[in-house]
């Protein structure tokens, strides 16, 4: 009988967040980059800037182009349900979302949207919104496990007690150490509020999706849905994009409409290095979408996974940020309070790392004194006189005469 190969272990979900954080860097950079006009004459320069609304239709055309492209070179869309059409005698296969994965697709779509018109948003920072959006999903992901009823593990509380401290102490750091009213803090950008609340409500159902579906031990079944998902998610939000656009024939490119329109007609009419731009944000969101995803579809429970995919993206933030300010005079670094949140932010992804890190080292270790036993026991054995040796129970021993 032939011996089976032993199953290939899908790379770690540690790998997916360094991914994820190599392609957050950038795409933040550069998303503010773009709509400040950084690369103009100084900062804020109208000419090199590109409103919210219009950057969204070149980006997302990118972001679908390196989609089918990815998939495609992986060779993951066999894993997708298969439509059968018939052509005559013969016979083609396509792949199809479900129904679920359908649904999922359209909430990564609308994540991908508020993401970049949050990062767009006047007078708010990047880390700013990223503490917002990623402390939403934190308090939600303990109530979805919860909803699923999955095991939440010690360590996975106490990174999500840590990644909301980092929330709470950026943003209260001003009213308690440098004198300014809550009132002034909390001013809430209705804009902003908007964009928060669809993206935290795509995630929530996105989750439960993943979590009903996807969340186990058969690669396979990761790898299914993440195809079918990322399918519909890009293409989904483009469709409706160039639908929106022909209502804003004549209107400002700073309104919703008027912006969406620019984006699929006048914006390449810029500059050829902000198309460029532009077009590497959708090449570093695709993969946003692909690492952070896969992170997020790790068997583990989502108050694991959660925070492992948010403190990616924070750290990146703040890079980025940090970037920002060293490239291009006149922009701020980011406050002291964003700085302690995300010293936070580190401390909960030691609690998330040392535990498996120390099970591994017990399993090592256990691993390597086995054989010194075994070897121990035989000696022992050997060595012992005759009445020392247990009695003999086998199939060998000498049956008593009746």
């Amino acid at each position: 009988m032939e011996a089976q190969l032993p199953q290939k272990q899908p790379p770690s979900i540690w790998w997916y967040a360094f991914g994820y954080f190599a392609a957050y860097v950038p795409y933040s950079f550069m998303t503010k980059v773009l709509t400040k006009g950084l690369m103009g004459t100084g900062k804020d320069d109208p000419v090199m800037a590109v409103t919210s609304f219009e950057i969204l239709p070149p980006t997302i055309m990118a972001s679908f182009f390196v989609m089918l492209c990815f998939i495609s070179a992986m060779k993951w869309w066999r894993y997708a349900t298969q439509w059968t059409l018939k052509l005559g005698a013969r016979e083609i296969s396509l792949p199809r979302p479900r129904l679920w994965t359908l649904l999922s697709g359209i909430c990564s779509g609308l994540v991908v949207v508020t993401t970049t018109l949050a990062y767009t948003i006047d007078g708010v920072s990047i880390v700013f919104a990223m503490l917002l959006m990623r402390g939403g999903m934190l308090i939600m992901s303990p109530i979805i496990d919860s909803l699923n009823k999955r095991h939440v593990r010690w360590f996975s509380w106490a990174a999500l007690g840590m990644s909301l401290a980092a929330l709470l102490i950026s943003n209260l750091w001003e009213p308690f150490f440098q004198g300014k009213s809550i009132a002034e803090v909390t001013a809430f950008n209705a804009m902003l509020g908007l964009d928060l609340l669809v993206y935290l409500g795509s995630y929530f159902f996105r989750l439960s999706f993943m979590s009903k579906l996807a969340k186990s031990d058969n690669d396979d079944d990761t790898k299914k849905f993440f195809v079918e998902e990322q399918m519909v998610g890009t293409p989904s939000i483009l469709v409706i994009l160039f639908v929106l656009s022909f209502f804003g024939v004549g209107q400002p490119t700073d309104t919703l409409l008027g912006g969406l329109h620019a984006g699929f007609h006048s914006f390449w009419d810029h500059p050829s290095s902000i198309i460029a731009i532009a077009m590497a944000i959708g090449f570093c969101s695709q993969f946003n979408g692909v690492f952070g995803g896969l992170i997020l579809l790790d068997k583990s429970e989502n108050a694991f996974a959660v925070p492992v995919n948010r403190c990616s993206s924070i750290l990146a933030g703040v890079c980025a940020t940090i970037a920002l300010a060293l490239v291009f005079e006149g922009y701020n670094l980011p406050g002291t309070g964003e700085f302690v949140g995300a010293g936070f932010i580190v401390g909960a992804i030691l609690f998330l790392t040392l535990p498996k890190m120390f099970q591994k080292m017990q399993a090592k270790k256990a691993a390597a004194v086995a054989p010194t036993a075994a070897v121990a026991t035989v000696a022992n054995s050997a060595n012992a006189s005759p009445a020392e040796l247990p009695p003999s129970t086998g199939s060998d021993s000498e049956t008593p005469a009746a």
